[in-house]
């Protein structure tokens, strides 16, 4: 029974955090959602804007925290060691990722980064319960009864994945850190965001833009337009949000889309949607 389905963005940009006057309205925070699923949490991505949650979070939390990594670039896990439950002894986190390649693996990539010389502690000094999980991008998980999670292999360097979240016949897609085919729409991103309500999705870059960063493993809000018209998404949500746009520069985007796709969003800091 689903008595409660939404989510809520913590961290809407890409590559750096970029605080200042003229990213007030949509945050310079590094890519972080969360969704709630009755009494669960899930979190998507533990770039910077994880640290903002973490501090709101009851402690200890009555059912574990599952984090979700699309991947594990430097902007999408440099939140981890400031998020506050990592420091409860009685709280469990289950930390997945279904990116990395053969002969590695979560808990490696997570030790590495956080222990000196990068980090002024090591990883012991995270005296919660932590669990680590590796999948394959494409496997099912079922982790929560009436929860089902999809997967889907994404086009990024050094890999990544997509997650949709479904519940009672409603569902939620993060598709984050992909680039594109110019003039192929991607098969795998469009059957896994079929009918989906809402499709969170990678739009660092306009189109024009695009020209410039081929390669770099990102999309653009206009390309987020052409899946969400051809698989027939209820809702549209740009993220992962070019650090060089502006907020006068993403009210464009969003006056942009009014006309080509009306009631697609542009996420921005402290956005709910409910389900």
């Amino acid at each position: 029974m689903v008595r409660d389905f939404f989510v809520r963005f913590w961290g809407v940009r890409g590559s750096i955090p970029c605080p200042g006057p003229e990213t007030l309205r949509y945050g310079g925070n590094t890519s972080c959602v969360e969704v709630r699923f009755n009494d669960h949490l899930l979190i998507f991505d533990a770039g910077s804007g994880l640290k903002r949650l973490g501090d709101i979070l009851p402690l200890p939390s009555a059912h574990p925290i599952y984090l979700f990594f699309s991947h594990t670039h430097l902007d999408h896990i440099y939140g981890l060691p400031f998020f506050a439950p990592v420091y409860h002894p009685s709280t469990q986190i289950q930390l997945w990722a279904g990116h990395l390649a053969e002969g590695q693996d979560l808990s490696s990539v997570v030790h590495r980064i956080i222990a000196h010389p990068f980090f002024p502690v090591d990883p012991g000094a995270m005296s919660a319960q932590l669990s680590f999980h590796d999948f394959h991008a494409g496997d099912t998980l079922s982790l929560i009864d009436g929860l089902k999670i999809r997967t889907v292999s994404l086009n990024h360097p050094g890999g990544a994945t997509g997650y949709r979240v479904e519940a009672g016949g409603r569902s939620i897609c993060y598709i984050t850190d992909t680039e594109h085919r110019p003039e192929q729409l991607d098969q795998g991103i469009l059957d896994l965001v079929q009918g989906t309500d809402i499709m969170i999705y990678d739009s660092t870059y306009t189109d024009e833009e695009y020209k410039r960063f081929v390669g770099w493993g990102h999309s653009t809000w206009q390309e987020g337009v052409r899946l969400a018209k051809a698989a027939n998404v209820r809702m549209l949500v740009t993220f992962h949000h070019d650090p060089t746009h502006d907020d006068d520069f993403l009210d464009q985007i969003q006056a942009e889309m009014d006309i080509e796709l009306p009631g697609a969003r542009v996420a921005r800091e402290g956005m709910v949607l409910r389900l």
